[in-house]
Parts: C-alpha cells; sequence; structure tokens
C-alpha cells in the first residue's frame, strides 16, 4: 500500500521510506478536494482589478508592476525559466526525491491554488523514478529555495534534466518514455512551485535522521574507549544523572550503562579502579546528552516544517481572501541546522580527544605507544590521530553558523534571508566528517581492547567482532584508509548499531 500525503501528517519515518525508493506515494482523498477547493477560489480572483503578489504582478522587487490579463500565464513560465540559477554539483537522487515528496506535501495542503495535475506530476517523479537534476547551490533560503526548486519545476514544464532509467535525458524525452505529459502552467503555479523551504528541510531531515544514528554510535565508542582505559563507572551511574536530569544526559548515561553491563574487563580491575577519569570520558553523559537534546529540537522544528505551508501568497478558501506574508523564510530550519552542526561538531571534538588517550604513550593504560606492539619500526595509529584532528578542525570552519549572515537580495527588498540551504549543506558535511572521526575512535578503540586478556561486555564484544570481520587486529603498519572507509560504512549502514543492541535492549 501506498504511503498517502495530506499536507498534514507526513512523517520523517515516511519522508525517508519515499526518498529512498522504499515506498510508493499518493493524495489522500481529502488532499484531493482541498487542491480542488483552492483553485475553485483563486480562479474567482485571477482576472480581478486588484493586485495579488505573483498572480497578476511581478516578482520581488517588481511587485509593483501589474501584468496584463493576456500574459499572466506566461508570467509564470517566465519565472521559472529566470529563476532556474543554481550551480555546483547537483544533489544526490535520495534527497531530490525528498524534496519533490516535501513540496507535494505543501500543495496537497491546498493553500496554493495549483491545479491537481500539478501534485500529480510530482507525484508521478517519484513513482516512475524519474530524478531531476537539481543544483546544490544558489539558495539563500528566503522567498525560499527559489533557484533549485526552479530547477525542479522546469522539469515538470519538460525543459529540466533527469536521470531516467540510468540515463541523463531532457524531461520532455523521459516523460515520453514515462507515459507522461509536460505542464503547461497557468496562473499562480510557477510560483507556488518554487516558494518554500523544501530544499533546506529535505536535507535537513536527512542530516537529523543521521545525526540521530550517530549519536547512538558516539555512546558505544565512548564505551569502548572507556573499557579500554581501564574507566570509573561513577560518573554513569544513575544517582548523578537525577540531581540534573537533562533528558539526554540521562540517556546517554544509560546507555553506557548497559554497553559496559557484564563486561569481564571492566569487573577486573574495580578493586583498583581510578579516582577519575578525564573529561572525554567522565563526561560523556553531559556532552553526548547535550546532543540528543539539540537533536531533539531539531527533530521538532523539522516535524513542524515538513506539514508546513512556506509559500506566499497563501490563499484561504474557507474565508476567501488572499494573503501576502513571509512563511518561505527559512530561518526555523537555519536555527535548526546550524545548531545540529555545533553539536556534530561537538562530538567530533570529544572522539578526537578520546582517541589520543588510547593512543598516546601519556595517558594510555600502559597500552603499547600508537597502539602498535613493534612501535618505532612502525607508527601504528599515529596518522590515523591527525586525520580525526584534521577533520575535526575542519568541522570548526563549517560550524560558525551560516544563519547569522546577511546580504540583501532582489533590489533590497528581499534585505534579509535565512541562508539556512547553506546551513544545512554545512550541517551535512560535519556529519560525514564525525561519521569517519567516530570510525577512527572505533578502529582504535578495538585494537586497544585486544591486547587485554579478558574480554569486554557482550554488547561490545559483538561490535568488536563485527569490525573484526572488516579490520583485522593490526601487527604491523598497513594502508589505514581502507580500514576507516569499512568501519564507516558499518557506521551509516546501521550494522553497528544493530550488533551492540543484539545481546540486550535497544539504545535510547
Amino acid at each position: 500500500m501506498a504511503i498517502q500525503i495530506d499536507g498534514d501528517n507526513l512523517s520523517l519515518e515516511q519522508f525517508d521510506q519515499v526518498a529512498r525508493g522504499k515506498e510508493r506515494v499518493e493524495l489522500s482523498s481529502a488532499a484531493v478536494a482541498k487542491i480542488k477547493k483552492c483553485r475553485l477560489v483563486l480562479e474567482e480572483f485571477i482576472h480581478s482589478d486588484k493586485p495579488y503578489y505573483g498572480i497578476n504582478t511581478g516578482f520581488g522587487a517588481l511587485a509593483q508592476r501589474r501584468i496584463e490579463k493576456k500574459d499572466l500565464k506566461k508570467l509564470q513560465k517566465n519565472l521559472i525559466k529566470s529563476h532556474t540559477a543554481g550551480v555546483g554539483p547537483n544533489l544526490p537522487a535520495d534527497i531530490v526525491r525528498g524534496i519533490i515528496l516535501l513540496r507535494a506535501n505543501v500543495l496537497a495542503k491546498g493553500f496554493s491554488g495549483v491545479r491537481l495535475e500539478v501534485v500529480q506530476l510530482l507525484l508521478d517523479l517519484l513513482n516512475k523514478d524519474i530524478n531531476p537534476l537539481i543544483p546544490a547551490k544558489g539558495s539563500v533560503g528566503a522567498s525560499g529555495d527559489l533557484a533549485p526548486l526552479s530547477h525542479l519545476a522546469m522539469v515538470l514544464i519538460g525543459e529540466g534534466d533527469v536521470v531516467y532509467r540510468n540515463r541523463e535525458q531532457n524531461s520532455a524525452v523521459a516523460f515520453k518514455q514515462a507515459g507522461l505529459q509536460p505542464l503547461v502552467l497557468v496562473e499562480k503555479e510557477g510560483l507556488a512551485l518554487i516558494n518554500g523551504t523544501q530544499v533546506m528541510t529535505a536535507i535537513g531531515i536527512f542530516n537529523l535522521r543521521e545525526a540521530e544514528n550517530l549519536a547512538k554510535v558516539a555512546d558505544i565508542a565512548g564505551a569502548m574507549t572507556f573499557e579500554a582505559q581501564l574507566g570509573n563507572p561513577s560518573p554513569f551511574c544513575q544517582e548523578i544523572q537525577n540531581v540534573r536530569r537533562h533528558p539526554g544526559q540521562m540517556e546517554s548515561a544509560g546507555n553506557i550503562r548497559q554497553l559496559i553491563k557484564d563486561s569481564p574487563l571492566w569487573a577486573s580491575h574495580q578493586g583498583r579502579k581510578k579516582v577519575q577519569d578525564a573529561y572525554s570520558v567522565r563526561c560523556i553523559p553531559q556532552v553526548h546528552g547535550a546532543v540528543r537534546d539539540t537533536l531533539k529540537y531539531v527533530r521538532r522544528v523539522l516535524e513542524i516544517e515538513t506539514n508546513s505551508a512556506t509559500e506566499n501568497p497563501l490563499i484561504f478558501p474557507d474565508q476567501k481572501i488572499i494573503l501576502s506574508g513571509g512563511n518561505f523564510h527559512g530561518e526555523p530550519v537555519a536555527f535548526a541546522m546550524d545548531f545540529l552542526a555545533i553539536a556534530m561538531t561537538e562530538l567530533g571534538n570529544i572522539s578526537e580527544r578520546r582517541i589520543d588517550r588510547l593512543i598516546n604513550p601519556a595517558s594510555n593504560m600502559g597500552l603499547p605507544n600508537f597502539l602498535m606492539a613493534d612501535n618505532g619500526l612502525n607508527s601504528g595509529f599515529m596518522i590515523v590521530h591527525v586525520t580525526a584532528t584534521a577533520l575535526a578542525s575542519e568541522n570548526k570552519s563549517l560550524a560558525h553558523p551560516a544563519s547569522v549572515d546577511n546580504i540583501p537580495t532582489s533590489a533590497n527588498q528581499e534585505d534579509h534571508v535565512s541562508m539556512g540551504t547553506i546551513g544545512a549543506r554545512q550541517a551535512r558535511e560535519i556529519i560525514g566528517n564525525l561519521t569517519t572521526i567516530l570510525a577512527i575512535e572505533l578502529m582504535a578503540a578495538a585494537q586497544a581492547l585486544d591486547f587485554y586478556e579478558l574480554k569486554s561486555s557482550p554488547p561490545l564484544e559483538n561490535v568488536k567482532s563485527l569490525i573484526r570481520k572488516q579490520v583485522p587486529f593490526l601487527n604491523e603498519d598497513t594502508r589505514m584508509d581502507v580500514h576507516i572507509r569499512h568501519i564507516a560504512g558499518l557506521i551509516e549502514s546501521g550494522r553497528l548499531l544493530a550488533a551492540a543492541e543484539k545481546s540486550g535492549s535497544p539504545l535510547q
């Protein structure tokens, strides 16, 4: 059964299923009725002598220019052509599918005034696996993601580029092969297709779902390093969390307790345990927990934005009014992406510090220098730590908030913009770097644990066993980038998290 959209109830999990090509999608009967009703109301206004933005006026700084009735349809096509100005590499196909779904869901709310066939053609793109080519750069995140969404709209009118049946081709050619017809845009439809935050939101949802996985993986990596450091478990006790009560802190501490439970290695050194560990180990619940609480905020913003009407003007059929406003402004998503970027950067920062504690002879609890028994002849994990340091440093630059920037556009009519799409792309880059940093920590922690005769806990032994299927214990120097990529793949696929959860309850 296909996922039904109505503009109000699309979940982030359903978004993920459609964006990754695992589910078909269709309009609910309620959405069909809302779309038709709104179009009928709009048609009552189309030929009015009263100016309505983007319907019988120009756009942006040209909003005061009235357009003759005979040119209203041409106005919409010209809008799309002029705004198709994106540059840079094309967005990945799964993100593009997410953009299409979000745009269709917005139109399904019934406040846009488009005809039913506009929304249906968007869904046809998804269900027939026609993937528009949308450049990643060119949006300032206000008045909507105008440039990238215009590349999508160009596809709908048969003048854009797509990938269909593994071939890059013009959309008109692909439509003919798929049994579809390009749109001839009528009043308001061009504006309705490009005025919204769906590009930054789609990227943001992918960022969030990957970040939620990484938050759990960071707890796993931290627990493995704790074990290899012969750590003191008292910082993870429930009593400590209860007197601060941040939800994320309590979740992270609970995960660590679950991950180290029943560890023979941990039990062996409790009679001579350290008084305290370094902050990067001792404060895992506080740092990882703050990240988790940030992700909860980001999720709430994206859940709201996914089912929001984000264009201008909006048509309210029940009241029979057209109102101009600013729902296209991306500030809520922009802030969320900047916060997410900062949180992911911090996960990388603390992981890098734990990697240093594993390889540094000043702090690695008597393990071999750089985790290699025959060190000197072998450099061991020396340079993978340098790689982690480089990525952590790069993330600090990428984490500079995009939303604090502003360059007025459209002859100062659009004089404050969100830069939310830039923030979403920066956060995505940070997430990729963080995945690699955590992969390095996991690889180093697995190497360190193999120097002990006693085993760790069942969950962590499951993780180490999975890693060992891809990366052997290293007795001598070897090419490290391949090993890093293998573990990063285990993280991204969800297999590493599944291994940690195999012996017990799901991590929080």
